[in-house]
């Protein structure tokens, strides 16, 4: 008995919605914060908009399995871009506990990025080559 498809759906769900969590957050109290940090090295600040995809519609689509590899590399985009504007400095640090001081953004990464090579599996709305 194989419960990759359940495994699959787990890391979606995980993923998808924890990721849906910043994003619910951007929507109530906006991206300005990104625009300052996009304007402080020389990018259109309309580039910040790209969080609510990154954060918003991409976790959703993992969240229902549909256009999920698509949506996978868009939050890996995504976490580059995050690792590139908010977290450079922080690339090799350990923090207090002994972790490494990006273990959420690299979960995020790392998970998306199991998601892209996996695909949506047999729980999905798409299940398609596509998912």
């Amino acid at each position: 008995m194989s419960y990759d498809h359940a495994g699959k759906l787990v890391l979606r769900l995980s993923v998808g919605g924890l990721l849906l969590l910043h994003g619910l957050h951007k929507l109530t109290h906006g991206v300005q914060g990104i625009m300052g940090m996009l304007a402080a090295r020389g990018w259109p600040e309309f580039f910040a908009y790209g969080a609510y995809v990154g954060e918003v519609v991409a976790p959703l689509l993992l969240i229902i399995g549909l256009f999920t590899r698509p949506a996978a590399l868009i939050v890996v985009v995504h976490m580059l871009m995050a690792f590139y504007l908010a977290h450079t400095g922080q690339l090799l640090s350990i923090d207090r506990s002994g972790g490494w001081a990006l273990e959420l953004q690299g979960m995020f990464l790392f998970g998306a990025l199991s998601i892209f090579l996996l695909g949506a599996g047999r729980y999905s709305m798409g299940n398609s080559r596509y998912d």
